[in-house]
């Protein structure tokens, strides 16, 4: 069996178990998501990011509800089915930097619509020129990476540490990309350096199955179930600085903990 020089983990190119099934399914539905489900999404997506732009003029947080029954209302129709563990985890009114793996788009959808609590997105900037999407983000107040320099990333990470307050937490995919096989790929800093300077706590999730019902560099929808787990959450205070590399191996053994043995592995 081939293995990979870096982590003996299973190579990229070893099919997960029940990939060709899916393969075969996801044309069979491809007609409903080509002719019925994505013109939907296109007119609900421009449509409810007109009104939640000039509903962020009056009040961001009004706005975000917006986003909320969009995603919800995605779900509801591609259908995907989402399973949420792990709430009596989230405390009232505490704002959080969230974190979690990434293995789809519709890590997105899943968790807009069933999270229900106000915070912002930290997304790359490439996000913002997307018709709807691009422009509620920008209006709302969410936060762009732009990852062009190290100084342009930390000028947009001073942004983030602006939005955590009054319960607003901001949501960070460690992994920076989506895993191309649903495996867990190195995490990245920068939400640890926010945690860590403001003393605010880190909350893992971890979201499993979305690989399924749309991989990367796909636009063959399948229904299926996304299940979403909050884990205890990780007080940043508690680490130093030169401890950052211990607080990210601990979020990230959270996280793992949450998800099947094929989505735990490194990438």
């Amino acid at each position: 069996m081939a293995r990979t020089a870096k982590s003996g983990t299973v190579a990229e190119n070893q099919p997960e178990p029940g990939a060709r099934l899916r393969k075969v399914l996801r044309w069979l539905w491809y007609p409903y998501v080509l002719l019925i489900y994505t013109p939907f999404f296109g007119i609900f997506t421009v449509a409810c990011g007109v009104v939640a732009v000039l509903l962020c003029k009056l009040s961001p947080r009004a706005a975000h509800h917006v986003a909320n029954i969009w995603a919800w209302t995605l779900c509801r129709l591609a259908p995907i089915w989402v399973q949420i563990n792990g709430r009596e985890h989230l405390q009232p009114g505490q704002s959080y930097v969230l974190m979690s793996n990434h293995q789809s788009l519709y890590d997105v959808m899943a968790f807009y619509g069933h999270y229900w609590r106000q915070f912002r997105w930290v997304m790359k900037e490439q996000l913002r020129k997307v018709p709807g999407i691009g422009w509620y983000c920008s209006a709302g107040g969410h936060v762009f990476i732009d990852r062009s320099s190290q100084e342009k990333s930390l000028r947009s990470l001073q942004m983030a540490k602006q939005v955590l307050a009054d319960g607003i937490s901001v949501m960070f995919f460690p992994e920076g990309n989506r895993s191309n096989n649903g495996r867990m790929l190195p995490f990245k800093s920068g939400g640890f350096h926010v945690a860590q300077e403001l003393g605010v706590p880190i909350l893992p999730i971890s979201i499993s199955g979305s690989r399924h019902v749309l991989p990367k560099n796909s636009s063959r929808l399948l229904p299926g179930i996304i299940r979403i787990r909050f884990h205890p959450p990780i007080e940043a205070k508690d680490y130093p600085v030169e401890d950052r590399r211990r607080l990210m191996a601990d979020v990230r053994a959270s996280i793992a903990s949450g998800l099947s043995d094929w989505e735990r592995k490194e990438e």
